[in-house]
């Protein structure tokens, strides 16, 4: 992962995603039932800015092998046990030695909290229901995107605008699992590897956009909270961010995008030690979710680059889509 897969654009990556998603399936296991142990304050050794807070700087890798959703089978359990974790992270190795491609310089671990699912709240493990509203629009997405007779009936990330796994909010999937921050007094900037995109984020108390203003990523401001950075997004678009697609236990690309223009996110960055940077999000969109739902994921440091992710100069998914509607077109069959 990492370095590997960073310049080739969107060549082959249907093959690269079956790759890594293949990986990320946990095996059948037995859990504790304690609570999520992991700290929410910084310790004495992480570094900090000459401003005293928190240095969140440099590369974080965020792929895992703990599934976004509880497994079925966990029932109520809400951790796993060491034998079992080393059991899945030993498959996973497996797996990845055996690709002919060389495509992982970081191998997934399961997150260090041997939690059985990264989303915590609920406490069942799973993302709620959707709405009424929330199933219509996905269904007429679905739809419009397999006929695909405009650029504009496919989603953003496959116009190479926005989302994958990046977010926001970022989510473990896919490939290219890598995002680079940067952090001023003033400003943080997140600068994500799958599509190359950057959010700068104001930390200096700036009001939010006017409701008439729309942003592909969102409208964010930052604040600390302690040891603790939180961040809101707000003024979304109406065609969603790009991201959260949900796939079983998995968030990938190729199934929908959500949230909408309604959605709210608060993010919250805490770097619990030198090695691990603790992401969680709260999702709360009332017009597709039933109610809100929080996912916690571990990052660790990388010392990886972040290269250009070519997402336009490789997107020839977008003319071949297109091309062979308008051949389908032609020959009087409808576009099914």
């Amino acid at each position: 992962m990492g370095k590997t897969l960073s310049v080739g654009g969107r060549l082959g990556m249907g093959a690269i995603v079956a790759v890594v998603v293949g990986v990320a399936v946990p095996v059948a296991v037995a859990g504790q039932s304690s609570a999520a142990g992991a700290k929410k304050t910084a310790s004495a050794t992480v570094p900090r800015t000459p401003d005293g807070h928190p240095d969140l700087q440099g590369v974080w890798f965020y792929a895992t092998l703990t599934p976004l959703q509880r497994p079925d089978n966990l029932g109520g359990r809400t951790h796993i046990t060491d034998a079992e974790v080393a059991e899945i992270e030993k498959r996973s190795q497996q797996r990845a030695a055996n690709e002919p491609f060389g495509l992982f310089a970081d191998y997934p671990k399961y997150a260090f909290d041997k939690r059985s699912s990264l989303i915590i709240d609920p406490p069942d493990g799973k993302i709620p229901a959707r709405t009424p509203y929330g199933e219509k629009r996905q269904a007429e997405r679905d739809a419009a995107r397999h006929a695909a007779e405009n650029p504009e009936d496919l989603p953003p990330y496959e116009r190479c605008i926005n989302g994958y796994n990046s977010g926001p909010p970022i989510l473990p999937g896919g490939y290219n699992e890598n995002i680079q921050l940067v952090q001023t007094r003033d400003y943080l900037m997140l600068n994500s590897e799958m599509v190359h995109t950057a959010r700068i984020i104001p930390l200096d108390g700036r009001p939010k956009l006017p409701e008439r203003f729309r942003v592909w990523d969102g409208d964010s401001r930052g604040k600390w909270d302690g040891d603790t950075l939180v961040v809101t997004t707000t003024n979304f678009r109406k065609e969603g961010t790009g991201t959260l697609v949900l796939d079983g236990n998995r968030a990938r690309p190729g199934i929908g995008w959500s949230p909408d223009e309604n959605a709210k996110l608060t993010e919250r960055f805490t770097r619990l030690n030198n090695d691990i940077l603790l992401y969680e999000v709260t999702v709360d969109d009332p017009t597709i979710w039933t109610k809100p739902w929080t996912m916690s994921l571990p990052m660790t440091r990388s010392d990886q680059h972040i290269y250009e992710y070519a997402c336009h100069e490789g997107n020839y998914d977008m003319s071949h889509i297109l091309s062979i509607t308008r051949a389908v077109e032609k020959q009087g069959k409808p576009v099914k």
